[in-house]
């Protein structure tokens, strides 16, 4: 079977000559017809002449002549991988599997086309079966360095359900996929709210206030769908659905509830040959996007001159979206673009957050070696509103001044390593200039830094576990936009850790923890907060 790795292709192809060549001639005879057996020879002379289809037409020949062996299913699982038909591929190689003579190579073949197919979980759990197994330490070898291969492939940016994961179906034929996760969890503090008391000194009358930190159980929901149609020689055309968010089943605190969804219709490119690859992506997405407008104090809707301004906060977001990426024996680079309308709504009070977006960017990675990567990024990204009034340097908002416009530019950096199989960490670092296009009283500067840790313990948990840390420069803006405060200071920290138990290929049992700390001289966006939940995730 031939490896979506380079450096498996060598022995792969050495293998398959072995096992085609060599386990036909173990084959009994005596019980089946002499046609059966001189199909199946004609098959595997087509095989080794790349002439697949032809290939498969004489061992389905040779099944109907009689023939029934594990080997038999294994070539034409081998077969049918090489003509692109993975489905089938799949099937006739876990017929296979069932021999203990062909069960290592059915296991890591099985892996292969796994992950041909952008099933990396599968993939995964196939590779890890070959890897762990002691009767074959080529295919034990083999094994290693493909689940190693997957483990540094860069992390795509997915808006609607795993589109790093482009999974290629049969021609002509097309491919639902599904994925869902529902759960139980808790929030420590679901509001945000500061934890101790603070004089708002952006009212004249300052106010003591004294928040009130709200915590409670919520059902955190995730679910994906996706249609794929694979009418081209590696390319696709998919339409795809996700909606994501928290509910909180609480009367009292159900203005805590967020969620949003999105629809995608577009392609997905795929190329890979021996040492290249090439991936394009393109789509058009509109998401509606839920969320109550609260006092982070108590909780309460916010309301202006006695009019309900709850949603102020839901927007319908549409826009297109474009990727390319390029690999070139270790070295990778790439670009994407997106463009997007921002339409909040109408409170008729207040000022509208309608704004748009425009983003560029591009990537650059190197593989320093099999164990470990060096990608570097850059991006810009704009941010106009059209009702948003900006700020004077006084930090005052007159609602006559020009609509906010802001300027990001962005770089980073992410080193990763690959301390053993199983067993990666990174560490990454970004710095972030915001330029307010008006006078430039929004104006920062931002220093982030984190690292990341995958484990695999066995074959069934997994563990990841990530910190972040960042650190904002304001160079004009005021805490409480009041001129007698002092200058605006942030620091943000994140952590979270995620452990996975996979119950089986469809169904997996997922704990997440995650803490939150925002620090800031402005006491109403100072916040602790901490969430966990469990869930059960179902891919179909």
């Amino acid at each position: 079977m031939i490896d979506v790795s380079l450096k498996t292709l060598g022995y792969m192809s050495k293998a398959l000559s072995a096992v085609v060549a060599t386990l036909v001639l173990a084959a009994p005879t005596t019980a089946l017809a002499a046609s059966a057996q001189e199909l199946f020879a004609d098959g595997n002379r087509l095989f080794k002449d790349d002439l697949y289809w032809a290939a498969l037409l004489r061992y389905r020949q040779a099944a109907d002549a009689g023939l029934e062996s594990p080997l038999l299913h294994y070539n034409m699982g081998v077969a049918h991988y090489r003509a692109g038909q993975h489905l089938r591929a799949r099937d006739s190689l876990r017929k296979a599997s069932r021999s203990a003579r062909l069960e290592v190579i059915s296991h890591y073949n099985l892996g292969l086309n796994a992950w041909k197919m952008g099933e990396m979980g599968d993939a995964l759990h196939w590779l890890r079966k070959a890897r762990d197994q002691q009767q074959d330490r080529k295919i034990r070898k083999l094994a290693i360095r493909a689940i190693a291969e997957i483990r540094t492939e860069p992390v795509q940016v997915n808006t609607v359900v795993a589109r790093a994961e482009q999974r290629e179906q049969e021609r002509k034929i097309g491919a639902f996929l599904f994925n869902a996760r529902v759960g139980a969890g808790n929030d420590s503090n679901i509001f945000r709210a500061p934890s101790e008391p603070y004089v708002d000194q952006s009212d004249p009358a300052l106010p003591l206030v004294t928040p009130e930190v709200q915590s409670g159980m919520y059902v955190p929901v995730k679910l994906g769908a996706k249609y794929v149609v694979n009418s081209f020689d590696h390319e696709s055309f998919f339409a795809g659905y996700r909606l994501a968010g928290r509910y909180f089943p609480d009367e009292v605190l159900e203005n805590g509830t967020e969620y949003v969804h999105e629809l995608a219709i577009g392609s997905n490119y795929d190329r890979k040959t021996e040492n290249r690859r090439r991936q394009v992506y393109s789509a058009f997405t509109i998401a509606h996007h839920d969320e109550v407008y609260y006092s982070r104090d108590d909780g309460e809707i916010r309301t202006f001159q006695g009019t309900d301004i709850t949603d102020r906060f839901n927007y319908l977001r549409y826009g297109p979206e474009f990727s390319f990426r390029q690999k070139l024996g270790r070295f990778s680079f790439g670009f994407r673009i997106k463009g997007q309308l921002w339409n909040y709504e109408n409170t008729q009070v207040v000022p509208e957050y309608d704004h748009t977006f425009l983003l560029g960017g591009l990537n650059l990675q190197y593989r320093v070696s099999e164990t470990s990567l060096l990608r570097f990024t850059a991006e810009g990204y704009h941010r106009k509103f059209g009702d948003r009034p900006s700020f004077e340097l006084d930090g005052t908002q007159p609602v006559n001044n020009p609509g906010v416009e802001y300027n990001y530019f962005e770089l980073g950096l992410t080193a990763r390593q690959r301390v053993f199989d199983g067993f990666w960490f990174g560490m990454n670092y970004k710095y972030r200039s915001r330029e307010d296009m008006y006078l430039g009283y929004n104006n920062y500067l931002m220093n982030a830094f984190s690292t990341e840790l995958h484990v695999d313990l066995g074959n069934r948990f997994e563990f990841d576990a990530d910190v972040e840390y960042r650190l904002y420069d304001y160079e004009n803006a005021f805490a409480f936009h009041n001129p007698a405060a002092s200058r605006k200071t942030l620091e943000r920290g994140f952590g979270s850790a995620e452990l996975s138990y996979r119950i089986s290929e469809s169904f997996t049992i997922v704990g997440q923890y995650r803490l939150e700390l925002v620090e800031s001289n402005d006491a109403r966006i100072a916040y602790d907060r901490n969430t966990m939940f469990l869930a059960l995730r179902w891919d179909l």
